[in-house]
């Protein structure tokens, strides 16, 4: 008979003395590195100064951290009511992507005023950073076993063609589980792919950042499904896909008004950019 008691891949990436640095910071921080890099090098292309960019990444970015945070605190509170202690140890896992989308955005709309800078080509300029990180940052939660699906076969997961160290690591407690992380990170890869073809177009400002919007949110309403850790609006509807639904409906709402009131530049042709030569 085989033997399925497979060992976890170690969360903890280097253990100094008392201090561990986990892999889940680890993944999360290269996330940032890598969103970081290619939001500086379009900035660059867009004649943008790359100082204002960082400058909000800084206060973007702990904040984003911190709302993503409470909002999933907010919803599983009937746990942390009781534990008060583990709120802050955001490296057992428990963030919200959506909660850091609205305290980064709401961070980026304050921000862009006090600097009388456009939100919008700010928002467009780092929507690709933003999926690529997100699809980076899913992996944090593969190494902790966490924000996977329902549970499945070995054979199933075999016939998507995986790795082993992959199906071995959706072995959990005895049970193999859909790999949602898996599918997330690939629908976001492939997202990233999707914008920077579309910021090649002629699109409107702001139509990138909406269309990542767009993007992300049909793949984690159709995912979200899938997942057993959902936070859960009532008991039936999944916060995440009321989020998403509202989320695609604002979006299209905004591109369609972009488009009747034709009173912003072409992404490639901002008066603050490079004009696209013909």
């Amino acid at each position: 008979m085989m033997n399925l008691n497979f060992a976890a891949l170690d969360p903890v990436a280097i253990q100094l003395g008392g201090i561990s640095i986990r892999w889940y910071g680890v993944i999360i921080a290269t996330a940032v590195v890598v969103a970081l890099l290619i939001a500086l090098q379009e900035a660059t292309k867009r004649n943008v100064d790359k100082e204002i960019l960082v400058d909000l990444l800084i206060w973007a970015i702990p904040i984003a951290i911190i709302s993503a945070r409470i909002y999933y605190v907010l919803f599983e509170w009937s746990y942390y009511k009781d534990h008060l202690n583990e709120i802050i140890k955001i490296w057992h896992g428990g963030i919200a992507i959506h909660g850091a989308l609205i305290g980064s955005v709401l961070t980026a709309i304050i921000f862009s005023r006090i600097k009388k800078v456009s939100f919008w080509q700010l928002a467009d300029i780092v929507a690709p950073s933003l999926i690529i990180a997100q699809a980076i940052g899913r992996w944090g939660n593969f190494m902790n076993q966490e924000a996977h699906g329902g549970p499945t076969t070995r054979t199933f997961l075999e016939s998507l063609h995986l790795p082993d160290f992959i199906i071995n690591q959706m072995y959990i407690d005895g049970i193999y589980y859909q790999p949602t992380f898996l599918y997330e990170s690939i629908w976001n890869v492939l997202g990233f792919i999707v914008l920077l073809i579309l910021r090649r177009t002629r699109i409107l400002r702001g139509e990138l950042f909406l269309s990542y919007v767009i993007w992300y949110s049909v793949g984690r309403y159709f995912i979200e499904g899938l997942r057993t850790d959902s936070l859960m609006l009532t008991d039936t509807l999944r916060m995440a896909q009321f989020i998403s639904i509202v989320l695609v409906a604002l979006s299209v709402a905004l591109i369609a008004y972009f488009r009747v009131k034709r009173d912003r530049p072409y992404y490639l042709e901002d008066k603050y950019g490079i004009a696209k030569k013909k």
